[in-house]
């Protein structure tokens, strides 16, 4: 079986291409020019650069005969300076590879999108659930709905077979700009404090295995959260203190103070021209509940949604520990 990959030098790709290699497949690895392929060339992968938002260039690179794309390239930027590239990389690149992949007729397109693309809700988000990503303020939210619509839209006018995957928060070895960043905050004991919010969490590899199940099992056309464990973000920061053996902070800080300090760091940020730590678009998702069912993935991908949280911080502290980021 041949798949190409895209966002193959991050924390998702590499998992996935590993299992895909366990598994016999052959796989060509997509990614930019300037991309770090450290990682990649210790892996029995193709490296194929390419240019995302040139159709040409893509249709003349891609592998003939693929059996599935796995487009998991993405970006989660939350400042609004980057709004432009954010679409460019979330939307048009979604639709070029959804219009390719048509037109070379790759049997499969799995879209990586995000629980993201759902919005903000305040019950459980299934995949019945209306998006309100247009309405929600954050562009990562509205790129990621408007990624899956491009990719629907060419699916809908082509015999492109495409399945969309949502996951949550994912946690799990290879991680070295995710939540790979929290552990060494509190490492460094500098963690500015809690956030309120509340999430679902899912294990990389579980998320990997669904990849691998939606290409084999998912239906043309569906959606598939990818959830897990429900908790607040004091509760995982508490449990990476444990792990690091650090103080954290017992109680969140404030909604309102979080929003207050993403609007005047932008003022600053105005002034230095580089992107504070805190924007109006973090402090909003980090004060919101977005919490998901993974039931439909459970029930047509086996995907395994019961990995506790401390099963996924452990596994991402003892990869840190051995490449020495801890």
């Amino acid at each position: 079986m041949k798949a190409a990959v895209t966002g193959a030098t991050g924390f998702l790709g590499i998992n996935l291409i590993h299992q895909l290699l366990e598994s016999g497949w052959q796989v060509t690895a997509l990614h930019r020019a300037s991309s770090n392929l450290e990682t990649l060339q210790q892996l029995n992968v193709e490296c194929c650069a390419v240019n995302f938002l040139d159709k040409a260039n893509l249709m003349e690179r891609l592998p003939d005969d693929l059996d599935v794309i796995f487009h998991l390239a993405g970006d989660t930027n939350m400042w609004h300076k980057n709004n432009e590239l954010q679409y460019q990389t979330n939307v048009e690149v979604s639709k070029n590879l959804a219009e390719v992949a048509a037109e070379k007729g790759v049997k499969r397109f799995i879209h990586t999108s995000s629980i993201s693309a759902y919005g903000f809700h305040q019950n459980t988000i299934n995949e019945h659930t209306p998006s309100t990503a247009l309405q929600s303020g954050v562009n990562y939210l509205k790129t990621k709905y408007l990624g899956e619509q491009a990719v629907k839209d060419v699916a809908s006018k082509t015999k492109l077979e495409a399945v969309y995957l949502n996951p949550c928060a994912i946690i799990g070895p290879f991680d070295r700009h995710n939540w790979s960043q929290l552990f060494t905050m509190i490492q460094q004991d500098s963690l500015p404090g809690v956030p309120p919010g509340e999430g679902s969490y899912c294990h990389v590899r579980e998320v990997a295995a669904a990849h691998i199940a939606a290409f084999s099992n998912g239906r043309s056309g569906e959606n598939y959260i990818l959830a897990g464990t429900d908790c607040t973000f004091l509760e995982v920061v508490t449990k990476i203190g444990l792990l690091l053996n650090k103080p954290t902070p017992k109680k969140p800080l404030p909604a309102w103070l979080l929003k207050l300090l993403g609007r005047v760091s932008v003022w600053g940020a105005n002034i230095t021209n580089k992107e504070p730590n805190m924007t109006p678009e973090k402090a909003l998702m980090v004060t919101k509940r977005v919490v998901a069912s993974s039931d439909k993935a459970i029930t047509e991908l086996d995907y395994n949604a019961n990995v506790g949280i401390d099963e996924m911080l452990r596994d991402c502290f003892e990869w840190m520990k051995s490449e020495e980021l801890l």
